[in-house]
């Protein structure tokens, strides 16, 4: 058993493809047109980080509900932990790229973290070993 996929809600598509892709690395694993519950067209996004593991469906906000909840979705708590092998190459990328990082990195027991926003607004954890 794994998790397969983990839902971001976002206002644009290909916006978000763009910082997950580009400023992020993660690959493209799905692009492909589909439906609403109610027959609407929307399409089935989905990014990965390099070598697999978890996907992140990237789903464009429906709605005024589902709008509220861009950039919020865990109540402005870290809800997102991207661990990466090289800490300070993977921050040096992200901030050539422009994501903006709230805070800047420091060194914890469990090892280097720095907290970014995605282009939603959720709050990440960069991570990297001690």
């Amino acid at each position: 058993m794994h998790l397969d996929l983990v839902t971001i809600v976002v206002d644009d598509y290909d916006r978000a493809i763009d910082f997950f892709v580009g400023a992020l690395g993660f690959e493209p694993a799905e692009d492909a047109p589909s439906l609403t519950n109610d027959g609407r067209p929307k399409r089935w996004v989905v990014v990965r980080p390099p070598g697999g593991g978890t996907g992140i469906l990237l789903a464009r906000a429906d709605g005024e509900r589902q709008a509220a909840v861009v950039g919020d979705q865990v109540a402005g708590r870290v809800g997102f932990f991207l661990r990466v092998d090289d800490f300070e190459a993977a921050f040096e990328r992200m901030t050539a790229a422009g994501v903006e990082f709230v805070t800047a990195p420091r060194k914890e027991p469990y090892g280097q973290v720095a907290v970014f926003r995605d282009i939603a607004g959720n709050r990440w954890d960069l991570l990297g070993p001690a």
